[in-house]
């Protein structure tokens, strides 16, 4: 038997059954047209946002990184709970319009920007964080022919990594950003270009649980950037310090302590060093704000034994959880928290397979997974489920297509 992952607080019943926002999952099924649907929990979101504020310094700002979930719902709720956007491609700033958010609160990261993504990003008014010198070079040709005064940041590769990082983004050679030590001359370039300096987008890793390591890494970009702002001899006028905030999906994970992330951060805004005295502040986090507040149904279309093992079988899978299912960068496959939702909360009393419906040995939800008895027709449910997979899974594998997804 293999142990679950930890189901997050704030989910709720309603006669034994698993709800969210107060209403069973059953019926959130029935109003979607059916499975597999995911639904985003609104109360969750907002309650995730007010607790970092409360633990962050005031001067830090929030911004959302929406790769992590980019549905519509999500986007124009969050308009309302955090400060800035982050994007990653020409795509997701379509999202960012069609959401009404404006694009003088958004970003836009990522390596290998085409020159179109580049143009509609810079006419916009979206910063840009510069991945490269080509890239610096591209868009201000791009911003001359336009005639207008681009925003363009840095995006650093620092010399350090976010300990126990479930994906390192910094340190060695990467393709993420430009070498610290070439940072500097970039800047002054920039500068004399006549652009409008943004300042430096610092990122060295993601899911990190260990709010040491957090703070550590925060420390360093802290003086990275002081560093390399003292080296161009030009003030910095904003740093996003990045993100890494991770969410427990595994047995024996523990929650991220935001409050000693919090409380360290504040000691070292205390103590800023005069190049960073008048520097605004961020951190871009995507995982940590809806990974927990959204959960996948799908249901049992067959229940069966093969050598003595049961399997459940559901019409969902890997097409729509990739990561769940142990196929997204995961070294060891482990089991993301599970249910049934008609028993919620109650006692297991088999060992099963919990496996989607496509045919590959792949595709996997849960191995050996402690349950309450199931049937045909039941819901299961994984949680976790809020970033990272309906955009990050691949829908149309074997013509599955999407899933449903609400924001209740």
């Amino acid at each position: 038997m293999k142990p679950l992952g930890p189901i997050p607080a704030g989910y709720g019943t309603v006669d034994g059954e698993l709800a969210v926002g107060g209403v069973p999952v059953s019926m959130l099924v029935e109003q979607a047209g059916g499975t597999p649907l995911f639904v985003y929990s609104r109360q969750m979101l907002a309650d995730r946002v007010a607790m970092l504020r409360a633990a962050m310094p005031k001067r830090l700002a929030l911004h959302y990184a929406i790769k992590a979930n980019p549905f519509l719902p999500i986007l124009e709720a969050m308009d309302q709970l955090v400060d800035g956007f982050d994007i990653a491609s020409g795509g997701e700033l379509d999202l960012v319009r069609q959401a009404g958010i404006d694009p003088g609160r958004v970003s836009f990261a990522g390596p290998g920007k085409r020159d179109a993504e580049l143009e509609s990003a810079i006419a916009a008014g979206v910063a840009l964080n510069l991945e490269s010198e080509g890239e610096a070079r591209r868009a201000l040709a791009i911003a001359d022919r336009l005639g207008v005064s681009p925003r363009l940041a840095v995006r650093v590769n620092p010399d350090f990594e976010l300990r126990g990082s479930g994906m390192k983004m910094g340190g060695g050679a990467k393709p993420f950003g430009i070498d610290a030590e070439r940072v500097p001359a970039l800047i002054r370039t920039i500068v004399a270009a006549g652009a409008q300096w943004h300042g430096l987008h610092i990122f060295s890793g993601s899911q990190a649980l260990s709010a040491e390591a957090v703070s550590e890494a925060q420390a360093n970009a802290l003086e990275l950037a002081a560093r390399l702002a003292e080296s161009a001899g030009v003030p910095l006028p904003h740093c996003n310090l990045g993100g890494g905030f991770g969410i427990p999906y595994f047995a024996g994970d523990a929650p991220l302590d935001i409050t000693a992330v919090g409380v360290a951060l504040e000691e070292r805004f205390a103590a800023l060093p005069d190049a960073l005295r008048e520097t605004e502040f961020c951190i871009e986090l995507g995982r940590y704000l809806v990974g927990e507040a959204g959960v996948y149904l799908t249901r049992i279309v067959d229940r069966k034994i093969s050598h003595g093992e049961t399997y459940l079988v559901t019409d969902g899978g890997l097409h729509h959880q990739l990561a769940a299912s142990g196929n997204f960068g995961t070294v060891v496959r482990r089991n993301y928290p599970v249910a049934i939702t008609s028993r919620y909360g109650a006692e297991p009393v088999e060992e099963a397979n919990i496996v989607g419906c496509l045919c590959t040995p792949l595709d996997r939800l849960a191995d050996k997974a402690p349950v309450p008895h199931a049937e045909e027709g039941d819901l299961v449910a994984v949680f976790c489920a809020g970033a990272y997979g309906a955009s990050a899974s691949p829908a149309m594998f074997l013509g599955q297509g999407p899933a449903r997804e609400v924001l209740v």
